[in-house]
């Protein structure tokens, strides 16, 4: 069977080509395009590339290995496309959606947490604090805010941040 003046495993080897290329390109350059996903609501351009990609591999293969009619292979490439789109969507696109996107924090986001002295705070100076959360330790260097010295070991709130310095009191104060 021959589409546009190509026979039809022709016309499926170029269109795996071309989706398959720009699958690649999404992957380093997707975050440039990333509204047009939003706009489309559940038309992500992954999927539709996918099942491009998908549609055109299964029917190069059918139409080189089998003596299949033409639609017939159409019609089951369509199918397992469909089928492999929905298991890429619904187990991979869904679960990477929903993770969070960053363990980044801000200086901002710091005060009011509580952190442990990991190298004692003398009067007038610095030494080190140890905030732990879910994602991790943060170390950051550590002033007193009322400039009173603060031993290893005491447990210390997080009042002010400046200049990535934190100014903590001892927790027992608050």
């Amino acid at each position: 069977m021959e589409l546009f003046g190509l026979p039809i495993h022709t016309l499926y080897l170029y269109v795996l080509i071309v989706s398959g290329s720009l699958i690649i390109l999404y992957l380093f350059f997707g975050d440039m395009v990333e509204g047009l996903s939003e706009a489309a609501g559940f038309l992500h351009p992954v999927l539709v590339l996918a099942f491009l990609t998908f549609l055109s591999a299964i029917g190069y293969l059918l139409e080189v290995l089998t003596g299949m009619n033409s639609v017939l292979i159409l019609i089951i490439a369509a199918i397992a496309s469909v089928v492999l789109d929905t298991l890429l969507n619904v187990f991979v696109l869904i679960p990477l959606a929903n993770t969070e996107e960053s363990l980044v924090y801000t200086e901002e986001s710091l005060k009011g947490r509580i952190a442990s002295v990991i190298i004692p705070i003398p009067e007038d100076g610095f030494g080190e604090i140890l905030i732990e959360s879910y994602s991790g330790r943060i170390s950051k260097p550590a002033a007193s805010f009322d400039n009173k010295g603060i031993g290893e070991g005491q447990k210390v709130l997080v009042i002010d941040v400046k200049d990535g310095v934190l100014y903590v009191v001892p927790q027992n104060e608050y």
